[in-house]
């Protein structure tokens, strides 16, 4: 903990800066001295330090209001204010100028090494914090947008202009093209970014389960309603709540949503009390919202609400080129995640793969790409390990619905049928599964 931190020593005495440069040098600081506010500051030009300890009464400039101009270098360092004058006023206006604390003459050395301990520590967890931050920032942009063809470089140029405004946005795109990391992309670029960004897949919800989930419902609104719940609007405060399969949403639902939006406030289901919440929106579809406004199914204003800004994430067909970097990430993650040694893919393999049309999109490929590593020798991707190789890769399935179907049933067979795994393997929650099972008719009995 000590071994970092920086002490600046500002005393008119030359005995009580070389005592206490000794002490804290053995005790493992690294330690300056300056005789005066004057020479302080000139060293703070130069350098920040950790914890300064000022004495509060030296020649022309006092220690009082060398703190003062210490904060106003918008400086981060820790000031503990040194007086022989016990006044409850002196301490007090340190204080509240900033001053982390101080320490009366004459002081025993225990003391005050006890507090600049202290110091210590509130500098350690705060740069662990910061460091900690910049971690989270960091993972919840692995996943982010990868290629560095021209349709992507333009998707980002567009992520990094909207993501610094509070402007609703739409995502649109094929399934599989990655539309919720578009969303999670200008969350974490957004001076929202240190508050949640919440997620509601409209898709896999019923009407009144999907009121539910984004307002939330008080105990007693309906049978098995126990307790108070809050919504995803309500936790969507200060942040971001991303709507996925927004094309989905019923006429009632539609007409709510758009309430929400106008006035950022809400009641829970079965209550009566107004919740304010300040939220970002951002949705998800890949239908066309236009043609739905233009045969009544979607509310003309809900979406001229919605769509501020319109983001098109390109299908993977059309960003062919960006195919080679996106089966290296997904080497990379897959082998770091199943504990194997980093393997590669021979260049038939990937001329295979760079030359299919993939339905499912960047999803497709991720998947392609799992089973490889899961199925091949262990050293090298080849063509003979890509799934249904002779089928799918350079012939088209039937329709996207059958390739979807083909791979759920592979990898709820590779889970044994476990429907957590197999969720999770696949990325979305168990009642998608299920209602994806019950759609293809695919058999639980297994």
């Amino acid at each position: 903990m000590k071994k970092n931190i920086s002490l600046l020593i500002v005393d008119d005495e030359e005995s009580v800066r070389d005592s206490l440069q000794n002490w804290f040098i053995e005790d493992g600081y690294v330690v300056d001295c300056a005789e005066n506010a004057k020479t302080a500051l000139s060293m703070l030009e130069r350098r920040e330090y950790d914890i300064i300890l000022a004495d509060i009464k030296m020649p022309g400039m006092d220690g009082m209001e060398m703190h003062r101009r210490i904060k106003s270098l918008n400086q981060s360092s820790i000031v503990i204010i040194m007086t022989a004058f016990a006044s409850v006023e002196t301490a007090v206006q340190a204080l509240k100028d900033g001053a982390y604390d101080y320490i009366t003459k004459p002081f025993d050395p225990d003391d005050l090494s006890h507090l600049i301990r202290n110091a210590s520590r509130q500098i350690t967890l705060s740069a662990e914090n910061e460091a900690l931050k910049k971690k989270l920032i960091s993972l919840e942009n692995i996943e982010d947008i990868i290629g560095n063809s021209e349709p992507m470089i333009r998707v980002l140029k567009e992520v990094e202009s909207v993501a610094q405004s509070n402007s609703s946005v739409i995502v649109t795109g094929e399934s599989g093209t990655g539309k919720e990391l578009i969303a999670r992309a200008i969350h974490s670029n957004s001076p929202r970014k240190y508050f949640p960004l919440v997620s509601v897949h409209c898709g896999a919800l019923t009407e009144s389960l999907l009121e539910s989930e984004l307002f939330g419902h008080e105990k007693g609104a309906f049978t098995g309603a126990m307790f108070n719940r809050k919504g995803r609007f309500e936790m969507a405060d200060g942040g971001t709540i991303f709507l996925d399969e927004i094309a989905t949403i019923s006429g009632k639902m539609q007409i709510e949503l758009l309430r929400v939006l106008e006035t950022k406030s809400f009641m829970r289901v079965g209550g009566n009390k107004e919740i304010k919440s300040d939220f970002r929106v951002i949705c998800a579809t890949n239908r066309d919202l236009k043609s739905l406004v233009d045969n009544g199914t979607f509310r003309e204003d809900l979406y001229y609400r919605l769509n501020v800004v319109n983001i098109h994430v390109p299908p993977l067909r059309e960003r062919a080129d960006d195919i080679p970097m996106l089966v290296d990430h997904f080497i990379q993650k897959y082998c770091t995640s199943m504990s194997r040694n980093m393997i590669s893919i021979d260049q038939a393999a990937l001329k295979k793969l760079s030359s299919y049309d993939f339905p499912g999109n960047v999803r497709e490929l991720e998947n392609i790409i799992e089973r490889a590593i899961v199925v091949g020798n262990g050293k090298e991707i080849t063509v003979k390990d890509l799934p249904l190789a002779s089928e799918s890769i350079g012939t088209s399935y039937e329709s996207l619905e059958d390739l979807e179907r083909k791979y759920i049933n592979e990898v709820l067979d590779r889970n044994n049928w476990n429907i957590s795994r197999s969720a999770r393997s696949l990325k979305v929650d168990r009642v998608t599964l299920y209602n994806k099972i019950k759609k293809y008719g695919l058999r639980t009995d297994k």
